[in-house]
C-alpha cells in the first residue's frame, strides 16, 4: 500500500505540472516564462512546472543535442577542414572562416559557450554529410530518450517549420547530456581556450551563459535567443549535494527566474540516502573459481528526491553472461544500475572482491590426468 500511495503520488505530481502551473511544497515564486520547469537531476521528478508540456520554439538550446552527438561521435581530437556551406550561418558564431582546420572538440566548445551557429552547422555535415541528415539523427535520439513534444529541424536552433520542444522534455535532455563527463565539463566554463583557424592558433571561446557567475553552485548549461522564441535558458545547480535542473522558454527575465526557482527547489527536494544491495556474485568463465563476488566501493548512495522513498528504487546489475578469467581483485567487473520508477538514475561500478586466475592448459591436462589415474585405479580394485 506504501509504495502503491507514492506511485500515485509521483505520477500525480509529474501530469499536473506538466499540464499547467502546479508547484510542491512552499508557495512558488512568480515568474515571467511562458513555459517552465524544474527537476531533480537524479530522479527527473518535477518540482515545479509551468505549461511544461507545450511545445514551443526553445533557440540555441537546440544545441545541447547537437553537441551530445557530436561527442559520442568520436574522434573528438581528428584535425578536417570546415565544409565551407556550412559555415555561412547568420547569427551567434564561433568566428569559423572558410578553409579553416577545427576539431569536433572545437566545435562542441564553439556551441556550448558562444552558440556558434556556424560550429553547429559544421559538425552536423561532419558527422552526417548534410544538416538535413544530421536532424533526423537528431530525431532518432529524441524518439529514444521519450521526447514526446520535441522535434528537431536544424542543429543550430535558428527556426524551421515544426522545430520545437517542450520545458519538460529539454529538462530531460539536459539530464541526460550532463551525463557525458566532457559534455558537463564544457558547458561549466566561463571560457575555454581552443584551437582553430588556417592554420589554427589558440584563442578564446567565452560562455554567453551569465548564471555561471551569478549563483553559487550552477555548472551548465546552455542559452537560446530568437526572436520568435525569446530568451531560453536551460541551467544546472548542485548545493550540498542536491542536484537541480531549470528550463524557462520566452523568459525576458530568466536569469533572476532561474534564481528565485532554484531557491524554492533546494527548499522542497531532500536527500535520501539508499542501501545499495549486497550478496551480488558473477559467472566466471575459464578460472579456478566460477563464481566470482562484486562488491561497491560505497554501500549506500544519496539522492535528491522529492517524493520518493527507499521502496521505489530498483536494482539491476548490468554484466555479460561471463566474465573471462583472469580478473583481479578491484578491477571494475560489472555496474549496477539504479533507478527511480524505471528511470536510470546512476549506474555505479561494481569491483572484483578477489583474484581468479585462469586455468591454463597444462593445468588442464594434469586435472585430467588425475582423474584418468584414479579411476583406473579405481577400475584394477573392483575389476574381476
Amino acid at each position: 500500500m506504501k509504495r502503491l500511495v507514492s506511485v500515485f503520488a509521483a505520477v500525480f505530481l509529474t501530469a499536473f505540472c506538466l499540464c499547467g502551473t502546479v508547484s510542491f511544497g512552499a508557495e512558488a515564486p512568480e515568474i515571467y516564462a511562458k513555459a517552465a520547469v524544474l527537476i531533480s537531476a537524479d530522479t527527473g521528478e518535477v518540482i515545479y512546472g509551468l505549461n511544461a508540456a507545450e511545445k514551443l520554439p526553445m533557440a540555441s538550446t537546440t544545441k545541447i543535442m547537437t553537441t551530445l552527438l557530436c561527442l559520442e561521435s568520436g574522434g573528438l581530437y581528428d584535425e578536417f577542414v570546415v565544409d565551407s556551406e556550412a559555415i555561412k550561418a547568420e547569427g551567434s558564431s564561433m568566428g569559423l572562416r572558410e578553409g579553416d582546420i577545427v576539431t569536433k572538440y572545437a566545435l562542441c566548445c564553439g556551441m556550448l559557450l558562444p552558440s556558434g551557429n556556424d560550429a553547429a552547422n559544421a559538425a552536423a555535415v561532419r558527422i552526417s554529410g548534410s544538416i538535413e541528415a544530421f536532424a533526423e539523427l537528431m530525431n532518432e535520439r529524441a524518439r529514444k530518450m521519450g521526447l514526446s513534444k520535441t522535434f528537431f529541424v536544424t542543429p543550430s536552433g535558428l527556426e524551421g517549420e515544426g522545430h520545437g520542444s517542450a520545458a519538460a522534455d529539454m529538462a530531460l535532455l539536459a539530464r541526460e547530456a550532463l551525463k557525458n563527463e566532457l559534455f558537463r565539463e564544457i558547458c561549466s566554463k566561463e571560457s575555454i581556450k581552443v584551437s582553430f583557424g588556417a592554420p589554427p592558433y589558440e584563442r578564446w571561446l567565452y560562455n554567453t551563459n551569465k548564471l555561471l557567475s551569478m549563483y553559487d553552485g550552477v555548472y551548465g548549461v546552455k542559452t537560446g535567443f530568437t526572436d520568435e522564441a525569446g530568451r531560453c535558458l536551460v541551467s544546472a545547480c548542485q548545493r550540498d549535494g542536491k542536484n537541480l535542473i531549470c528550463v524557462t522558454l520566452n523568459d525576458r527575465n530568466d536569469w533572476n527566474d532561474h534564481i528565485a526557482l532554484y531557491e524554492y527547489g533546494f527548499d522542497a527536494v531532500r536527500q535520501l540516502e539508499l542501501t545499495l544491495p549486497k550478496d551480488i556474485t558473477a559467472d566466471v568463465a575459464g578460472g579456478t573459481s566460477e563464481k566470482l563476488r562484486l562488491v561497491l566501493e560505497n554501500s549506500t548512495y544519496i539522492v535528491s528526491t522529492v517524493a520518493g522513498n527507499a521502496d521505489d528504487f530498483t536494482y539491476t546489475v548490468l554484466r555479460p553472461p561471463f566474465l573471462y578469467a583472469p580478473v583481479k581483485a578491484g578491477e571494475e567487473a560489472a555496474r549496477l544500475r539504479i533507478s527511480y520508477f524505471g528511470r536510470e538514475v546512476d549506474t555505479v561500478p561494481l569491483y572484483a572482491a578477489e583474484d581468479v586466475q585462469a586455468v591454463t592448459v597444462k593445468t588442464k591436462k594434469a586435472e585430467k590426468g588425475l582423474f584418468t589415474r584414479i579411476k583406473e585405479f579405481f577400475g584394477r580394485i573392483f575389476s574381476p
